[in-house]
């Protein structure tokens, strides 16, 4: 059996552990003390609680606790769902010493998290990730959040969870496109500040497809030890944080635009993060040949890099005009040099981005 990697989001008081290996979900040692009031609820979906929900449940015995199942779907990380899972702790007469537990992905950890963020205006949770997508990215960093119809996480918290803990036992139920969707997310850190991993990665390809336990859990800590990092410095997007968003103002517009019902969110940003360096090469500001390295790499993985048929170019682009990451009507991008040299572009021409839009 692998070891089990752990590091430190340092946030001062705030700080939490991130655990990463298999068998940690029945490492009882390892997270239960982190619950430190009677009351436990646990949030789950329909596709990871059959397979995970018993085995925490089991290790709660002696908390009042419940459990709440949700359909599995980024079309579900909704106000109506938001509005379940505090019905939820409602129900379970949670006071403010209670403990969300958020077992399954990008979405239940988001909504989770968001509930625990205002339940009581504010309680404890933690992450369980069971994605890839959920280990390197969405379980680390505190961002929670729901969607509207208008655009991706419009509506959430910046609220930090009391750790995560990353059972790599769980990707083994995971659907192969959901690993390379994962996969996507990994690809970003190295693109963005690590030319050294983008190199390893490449590398390292077929063993990450097959979801060889040791690389795979290589990747989860290397990825997770970019963010936390990042996070410690700028905890709520100040700066440096936005950096982490490389590929999502466009894969956000293509998910919107989309309803949330065809590219999953690491395909999404596959797609984002090449158009992000097509938009950098035609400003003149990076190598088309880096771009293309990129290409290949996701081309690898098995993941999309161009936006699928029949979307506007033209919506895409208002979409991203109300995406979170603006700032007073200007849509901000994060472009790079090349790989591994990402910055955030405040003042991209949107005829750039429209060209760059209609050509891919």
């Amino acid at each position: 059996m692998s070891p089990v990697q752990s590091l430190n989001v340092a946030l001062g008081a705030r700080s939490y552990p991130i655990h990463i290996g298999p068998g940690l979900l029945a490492d009882t040692p390892r997270w239960l003390p982190l619950i430190a009031g009677r009351h436990v609820l646990v949030v789950s979906d329909a596709n990871v609680a059959p397979h995970y929900l018993a085995r925490v449940q089991a290790a709660l015995a002696r908390h009042v606790h419940a459990s709440l199942v949700l359909p599995a779907g980024e079309q579900e990380k909704t106000l109506q769902r938001f509005g379940e899972v505090m019905t939820a702790l409602a129900q379970l007469g949670a006071s403010r010493d209670a403990t969300v537990i958020a077992l399954g992905g990008g979405v239940i950890g988001d909504l989770s998290g968001f509930a625990a963020a205002c339940w009581m205006r504010g309680i404890a949770f933690v992450q369980m990730p069971t994605t890839l997508l959920a280990m390197v990215d969405s379980s680390v960093g505190g961002k929670t959040a729901v969607d509207l119809p208008s655009g991706k996480n419009l509506v959430g918290a910046f609220h930090q969870p009391a750790a995560v803990i990353a059972d790599t036992d769980t990707l083994a139920t995971l659907p192969a496109r959901e690993l390379r969707a994962g996969l996507a997310e990994v690809v970003k850190y190295g693109a963005l500040g690590d030319t050294v991993f983008f190199d390893w990665l490449a590398a390292h390809v077929d063993a990450l497809l097959v979801g060889d336990t040791a690389t795979i859990s290589e990747a989860i800590a290397r990825s997770c030890a970019h963010k936390a990092a990042i996070v410690a410095r700028d905890e709520t997007e100040q700066g440096e944080r936005a950096l982490l968003n490389f590929g999502h103002t466009f894969g956000h517009a293509i998910e919107t635009e989309q309803g949330y019902g065809g590219l999953l969110h690491g395909e999404a940003v596959a797609v984002g993060m090449v158009l992000a360096a097509r938009c950098s090469a035609a400003l003149g500001l990076a190598p088309a040949s880096d771009g293309e390295r990129l290409v290949e790499l996701l081309a690898r993985f098995e993941l999309p890099t161009a936006i699928p048929p029949g979307l506007s170019a033209e919506q895409l682009l208002a979409r991203m005009r109300l995406d979170k990451k603006a700032v007073s009507g200007a849509i901000r991008l994060v472009l790079w040099h090349g790989i591994g040299q990402a910055f955030i572009a405040p003042d991209v021409p949107e005829h750039t981005m429209l060209a760059v839009l209609r050509d891919t």
